[in-house]
Parts: structure tokens; sequence; C-alpha cells
């Protein structure tokens, strides 16, 4: 896992940094230096560009006037430094490069004049031409225009901006995460990113005397009549991600794969079973929501008509036990408000009603009961399609049954391979003929990849 961090923590890394004997204009050059290497590796070479830097006046302007110089010393074609000092200057004829230092992070409100005109100078002047922003892209998180980077380069941590501020998705591009020198003990976060290695250890070859018995047994509730379809993918999902068995409580069983079996919708056992999912396709359940809080045991899965049953309520889950996937729309009714801030919405919710919560969507937030939050990054457009949040469903309880040790981990591991599943299927079958189910298939691939 990765720290991200706020404006306000990255200026504490860097006040205790130079404190430690590292001076402000080391770490100034080294991040410069950074970023000149980052474009070496991403745009050689140098002697083909003609470069814009367009610098501010704060340290991120500081940065961007070392890149400058180091670029003209490496030999670039032609480089031109503009200044908000003199914003309307004339820039060099047909530059192939631009380098975004003008405003760093903790902007407050939208960007101002003059940065306000350089950053739709670089919007829509020079169409075509690559951009790499230093340490964040202009005006992101300001809630204004922001300048759109192919290649963001950040410093000592990726920032809360590049993930979740709006118009994220469209103007961080490829993110570079660079070293300049800061401590590693001053750099920690109750917010965090997951990476495919977190989870390696979860992958691991099984032993060769294992059984399904040590796998964990789960029971999906839902599929009433006419919504079979939900509940069959979530414990198809269920199975395909590791569970020894699946046992699906639904209206019509024949729709159901092979490898799972069944019990009746309105009378099923909770005997044996080592994770619950409810709500794929179960339709208003009210009572049998409010029982199962009451009665399971286990670890718990809620989505969709599940959460809906239980909204409007006073319930309390089992700390991580206890694991809710809703969308935005559902968490609204959770908590009776429309979602205005992702963020603190999962992370208070998890906190006060002591569950897990897996907020979806771009960039899904996985908030723990006693404040941490983690950042998926990944997932693919191509995941918009009725049936993702029921593989999701399936996954995460899967998973959990293999390793209700560790539910933490098995619930990031789970969300994280549900979106790589759905960037490898778009590579393949593009952003709009991917199905729910399809997912699966691009499971195995998914799982290597964190090895």
């Amino acid at each position: 896992m990765i720290p991200v961090l706020t404006a306000d923590q990255m200026r504490e890394v860097d006040r205790l940094t130079i404190e430690r004997g590292t001076a402000g204009e080391v770490l100034m050059e080294r991040a410069g230096a950074r970023v000149v290497e980052t474009i070496e590796r991403e745009f050689s070479p140098l002697s083909r560009h003609r470069v814009i830097v367009f610098c501010g006046k704060g340290n991120n302007g500081g940065d961007g006037r070392v890149v400058a110089r180091l670029l003209q010393q490496k030999g670039v074609g032609a480089i031109q430094v503009m200044s908000v000092d003199q914003p309307n200057e004339k820039p060099i004829d047909a530059p192939t490069l631009i380098v975004d230092a003008l405003l760093g992070t903790g902007l407050k409100g939208p960007p101002r004049e003059p940065y306000l005109t350089l950053i739709r100078k670089i919007n829509r002047d020079f169409p075509g031409t690559k951009v790499v922003a230093v340490d964040i892209p202009s005006g992101l998180g300001g809630g204004g225009e922001c300048v759109r980077a192919d290649v963001t380069v950040t410093f000592t941590a990726p920032k809360v901006e590049h993930f979740l501020a709006p118009g994220a998705a469209d103007a961080v591009g490829k993110l570079v995460l660079a070293d300049i020198g800061s401590p590693p003990e001053l750099v920690h976060s109750d917010l965090n990113v997951s990476e495919a290695r977190d989870f390696a250890k979860m992958f691991a070859p099984r032993k060769p005397d294992a059984h399904k018995g040590n796998f964990g047994h789960v029971l999906v509730i839902g599929g009433a009549p006419g919504k079979m379809g939900a509940a069959a993918m979530a414990g198809l999902a269920a199975a395909r991600s590791g569970a020894g068995l699946v046992t699906v409580a639904c209206s019509d069983s024949s729709r159901l794969a092979p490898e799972l079996m069944s019990m009746p919708l309105d009378d099923f056992s909770l005997d044996r079973m080592t994770v619950i999912a409810v709500g794929p396709g179960l339709g208003p359940r009210r009572e049998l929501l409010a029982r199962l809080m009451n009665q399971a045991k286990v670890p718990m899965v809620i989505d969709a008509d599940g959460l809906n049953s239980i909204a409007g309520t006073d319930f309390q889950g089992r700390g991580v036990e206890t694991i809710l996937t809703p969308h935005p729309g559902e968490m609204a009714r959770l908590t009776g408000a429309k979602v205005e801030d992702r963020l603190a919405t999962a992370r208070g919710f998890a906190k006060l009603r002591k569950v897990c919560v897996v907020l979806k969507g771009h960039r899904t937030l996985i908030a723990f009961p006693d404040g941490r939050v983690f950042i998926n990054p990944t997932g693919s457009p191509a995941m918009a399609k009725g049936g993702s949040g029921d593989i999701l469903t399936g996954m995460v309880s899967g998973t959990v049954a293999q390793f209700p040790g560790d539910i933490e981990t098995a619930v990031r591991a789970a969300v994280f391979l549900h979106g790589r599943c759905g960037e490898l299927a778009a590579e393949e079958l593009t952003d709009r003929c991917v199905l729910a189910t399809d997912l699966l298939r691009y499971l195995p691939r998914a799982i290597r990849e964190c090895l």
C-alpha cells in the first residue's frame, strides 16, 4: 500500500525533512531532476523537443525553473519559460512539450487570474502537445478549470487530489511517484492506495493436502422471481474466486451453474456457512435483513436490495465482519443525504455504524471502522453495466471465505482484482462489449499479476 497525503500533511513532511538537515533548495533541485528524468524516459530524445515551462510564483514554480535549467543543460531543442508575471508573452512556435508548474497542492477555490489564463492557454492553444504536470495539474482540487496532463510527476507520496478531486480522471494522466529524499518514517496517513503486491501472500500455491472445507462455504441470498441472474452471478463469482463451497438461496435454481448448491429463498439454513452474501436480486426484505443482522455470527456482505432493506434503520455492524458494497445512490439512501464528499461519507459511515464500506465508483473506496480508508486504483468504464456489482459481491464473499483471519486484506484484494479484470477485459473486448460475467474470464490473469 502507498500512503496518500493531503496538502497539509505534505507540507509537514517537507518541514520535518528540512528540520532534519535537508535544505529546501536541495528538495527543489531533486524534484526538478525527477521531472526531467521522467521526461527523458517518456519522451526521448530531448533534442527533438521544443518545450514551454509554465511557472507560478511559489515552490511549484521554483520546481519548474529547475526543470527548465536542467532541460537546457541536457540539450533540449528549444525552451521557453512563461511566467505568471508575463501571462501574455508570445509562446515559441510549434512546441512539442509543455511543463505545467503553475500551481501546487492546497489550492483554495478555483484558480484566479493570471493563472486561469495560463491554464486555459495550456489546455486550448497547443492541440496535440504533450503536457507534464509538476506534482499536480494546476487547478486540480480547486473546483474550477484545471490543466489536463498526459503525465503527472508527484513527489514523496501521491496526493488526495490525484485520485479523488473532481476531474482527476481526465486531468492527471499517468501518475509517476518520485523520491526526493523525504525520510519514509515521516510519510504515513490513514488514507492509502492499494497496489498489487499487497495481495501476493493471498495467492501463494495452496497446500497439496488442501480440501474444499479449508476454503469456506458461502451462502448467497437473493434471486427473487425475475431477478435470478443477480444471485447466479454472485454465486458463480464466489466459486471462481476460490471459495470451497457455494450455496445460493433463491427462487429458481435452474439458472445456477452446476458447481453451485441451492436452497429455497424462503427456507434456507445458516448452518455450516462461513460467509453470507445477501442482496443480489433479493427485492425488499426488511424483516429478513433484520433477522440476519441479529442472528448471523459470520462475516456478511450486504449489497443491492440488502442495502435498501437496512436503509433508514439504526443498524450497527460487527466491525469488519459486516461489509457493505453500495454505489453512490445506495449510499445516499443509507445516510439519508446526497453523497457530496465520497471520502468523508465512506469514512464517517464506517466509523458510525461499525462496518466496512466499499463505496463503489471510479476509485472505489474501502473504509474501515477505525477510520482508515483505502483507494482502489483499478477499474474501467467497461464495468458500467448491469451485473458488475453482483460479480463484486461474489468475489468479496469468496475471498473472505478463504481468509477469515484477514478480512481487511481479503476485501481490498477482491475489489482490486475486480477492477483489474475490468481493465483486462476492456483491452480485449473494448469498453462497450464487456459483460459482467466476462470479468471472471480474466481473474486468473489478474491474480497472477499480484504474485
